[in-house]
């Protein structure tokens, strides 16, 4: 179980405030972290990464104490096991893939480990390129991978996939599902993305001027949300077929029939017949199956 209660106070456009956080969660989450621009949330990275202090608080992480400011305990960066994702990939350009991944190697004789990592982030092409050779997504794997070879025991992503294109996007969201089922570990993301959270989030935390207003499940802090969407049309699943790394599903509405992209995470408990909800934030349509709205809602 980890544990993260933060203070510190905080300046932007609008003045001063106080981030003040209090939330958990277990090895085997992915957590999303939510809210407004100037929130607060990539704040609670670098605290958590030890980048920046706390002006009070407590870090703990399973047996291990990284921040305790009543009992003075504060570990530098480099003793926490954190894996840290930025959007703008932050390789070093003098080195090649491959230096770059050994540089960041917790042990430095474990070639194993780093070619399984190489695998799994099918980088093994990649290896010997230097990083402006590369395109964004080859980029964000990289780091990705440079992240885990370091043997975390808490991966933070700050937007890693924010500038790149719908269908890069949710194949480097596959890569990450992958790699937080297959080492049971624990990850923070910051998002704007709704999308991208209900694809990928077991857990969600909401900050309006650094304090949590909502947490839990995707479903109760998003609900609400999602209802008062753009446009919401309610239709019938005619048929879904597979495209590269996403999935095309056409679905009937009145006279209509409508395609709308979907991702594995969203399709995978849906079949043709159907009956789905499409809701829609900035041109950004989701698939929800009807069930998911409450009778009283509806």
């Amino acid at each position: 179980m980890i544990h993260i209660q933060l203070n510190k106070k905080l300046k932007s456009n609008k003045g001063s405030f106080n981030l003040d956080i209090d939330f958990a969660l277990s090895s085997n989450e992915l957590l999303t972290i939510e809210g407004h621009s100037g929130a607060g949330k990539t704040t609670v990275l670098r605290l958590i990464a030890g980048l920046i202090y706390p002006d009070d608080g407590r870090i703990e992480l399973d047996d291990e104490i990284w921040f305790d400011k009543k009992n003075n305990i504060s570990l530098p960066a480099k003793k926490r096991k954190v894996g840290l994702v930025f959007q703008d990939y932050a390789l070093f350009p003098n080195m090649n893939i491959m230096g770059n991944l050994e540089y960041a190697l917790a042990d430095k004789k474990d070639k194993n480990y780093l070619n399984e990592i190489i695998d799994i982030m099918e980088i093994g092409d990649l290896v010997e390129r230097k990083p402006d050779t590369l395109s964004g997504g080859q980029k964000q794997r990289v780091a990705l991978a440079r992240a885990l070879v370091r043997k975390p025991k808490l991966l933070l992503l700050d937007e890693p996939l924010s500038a790149l294109d719908i269908e890069m996007r949710s194949k480097l969201q596959d890569y990450i599902l992958k790699i937080h089922r297959k080492y049971n570990l624990a990850t923070i993301l910051v998002s704007h993305d709704i999308s991208e959270i209900f694809k990928m989030s077991n857990k969600v935390i909401r900050i309006v001027d650094g304090k949590i207003i909502a947490q839990g499940s995707v479903q109760d802090v998003f609900q609400e949300k999602y209802i008062s969407g753009k446009f919401r049309f309610t239709g019938e699943i005619l048929n879904i077929e597979k495209d590269d790394v996403v999935y095309i599903v056409s679905v009937l509405i009145g006279n209509n029939i409508v395609k709308v992209i979907g991702c594995e995470e969203e399709i995978k408990e849906l079949q043709p017949g159907d009956k789905v909800i499409i809701v829609s934030k900035a041109f950004n349509p989701l698939i929800i199956k009807q069930g998911f709205i409450s009778k009283k809602e509806e």
